[in-house]
């Protein structure tokens, strides 16, 4: 079962839920935080409304969930992250992110990946996270390296595929 929480030093990650239309639209709206995302930048709340009704339909599937992330101390949303897919026979996930462009360089998209990565080691139990960006997206690329992800190879010719093995089968424990 998938938690709904999970929480980090400085954030919240709550399953997302319709409530935060308002703040994702806004962040969802904003172009250059949507420019190495699969969607184009959103110019109606209904779009916004429309995407967390999928998330939330992946979620009750169990194949994927998505978090909105609140910054604790104040309690307002600044983006959003999950797992893009759940592989439970396989014990692998995909993260996905994205965070309001005021909150850029304060560390807390590292925050809310590194949040994910324990959740799904220490949880779940999950092998391996992967993550497919953008090779233009340097930001994104800086984040998943700092974080020892590492570039497996070109996904298509648009994305690249990194991953982070989180058991090293020889030794049978988590590596961090």
């Amino acid at each position: 079962m998938i938690h709904n929480t999970i929480k980090t030093s400085r954030l919240i990650l709550r399953k997302m839920d319709k409530n935060d239309v308002n703040a994702l639209f806004a962040i969802w709206s904003d172009p250059n935080v949507t420019k190495y995302m699969n969607i184009d930048g959103f110019s109606q709340i209904e779009q916004a409304e429309e995407m967390i009704s999928i998330l939330s339909d992946l979620s009750e599937k169990g194949e994927a969930i998505r978090y909105t992330i609140l910054e604790a101390k104040t309690n307002s949303i600044i983006g959003s992250c999950g797992f893009n897919t759940l592989d439970f026979k396989n014990e692998t996930a995909e993260v996905g992110y994205d965070l309001d462009s005021g909150f850029w360089n304060k560390g807390y998209g590292t925050e809310a990946v590194q949040g994910l990565v324990d959740y799904a080691c220490h949880q779940l139990q999950f092998k391996k996270i992967e993550a497919k960006v953008d090779p233009n997206n340097i930001p994104s690329i800086k984040l998943l390296l700092k974080l020892d992800f590492i570039l497996e190879g070109q996904f298509s010719n648009d994305l690249n595929l990194y991953t982070k093995y989180l058991l090293d089968d020889q030794r049978k424990f988590p590596i961090s």
